[in-house]
């Protein structure tokens, strides 16, 4: 992975190489933003809770498995430090919510529900359907859901991708958070159904592009699909846009 970071960084660039008038604002107004005190507060203490939660759930895993965990018995405060989306992406996440204003969103991988969570810290209009395949985890996420956000804020779904996205690809979705599995086959599967989802305005985001060469080769495939017009990769995510407006452009962004 060092490898491929350092390959990564010698083609990546700053706004000061991006020409997009699209782009340059998202990587100025967004990307490279400072995250607001009360959003930073929020976040942290939102966290601080989950890593105090010491209780031992045993995981289902529809996807490819973790490089971090040997069995399927975890602690929750593990699954926060370990696995859970990192400090610097969730903080981006709610930035990216509140640059693109993000009114429905959908994400692929609950998990415990930080991610879930930044999104909705000071942006009480959006709306977040939540897919996650292990009932354990999502019971954890539900609970801490319950206590900080309106009811009709999040709704949760308990089961496979396969299964349900189709039955939620017939809404519109602003934002797509693709994190729950790391597997070239099912990541296209779960891109191309949700493009049925998509408006010309709408972001996808692809978490860990660089987990696997499967990976890798998927986040090319989804570059170069003919409905994709503009990407930037952040190495640890690639952000996906579809707008018609745009010529057909890819970015590597140091973040």
């Amino acid at each position: 992975m060092v490898k491929k970071y350092i390959k990564f960084l010698t083609k990546a660039t700053n706004q000061h190489g991006v020409h997009s008038p699209f782009v340059y604002r998202l990587v100025t107004e967004c990307i490279y933003k400072k995250t607001s005190s009360s959003v930073l507060n929020e976040f942290e203490y939102y966290k601080k809770i989950l890593e105090n939660n010491h209780t031992e759930i045993t995981i289902t895993d529809f996807g490819a498995g973790s490089k971090v965990f040997k069995d399927n018995k975890r602690k929750v405060s593990d699954l926060v430090s370990k696995v859970s989306v990192s400090k610097k992406y969730a903080l981006l996440l709610n930035r990216l919510v509140n640059h693109l204003n993000i009114n429905y969103a959908l994400e692929l991988g609950t998990s415990v529900g930080l991610g879930t969570a930044s999104m909705c810290f000071n942006n009480i209009n959006i709306k977040v359907d939540t897919i996650e395949g292990c009932d354990k985890t999502l019971n954890i996420a539900e609970k801490q859901f319950k206590k900080y956000f309106n009811q009709d804020q999040i709704t949760t779904y308990c089961g496979d991708f396969s299964d349900l996205l189709p039955l939620l690809s017939v809404k519109k979705y602003d934002l797509i958070y693709f994190d729950g599995n790391h597997q070239k086959e099912a990541t296209l599967k779960y891109f191309k159904e949700c493009l049925k989802a998509k408006h010309n305005d709408s972001v996808f985001i692809f978490d860990d592009i660089y987990w696997s060469n499967d990976m890798e080769q998927a986040w090319e495939e989804i570059k170069n699909h003919a409905e994709v017009k503009v990407t930037v990769d952040l190495f640890q995510w690639g952000l996906v846009f579809f707008r018609k407006e745009q010529e057909k452009e890819h970015f590597k962004i140091r973040f």
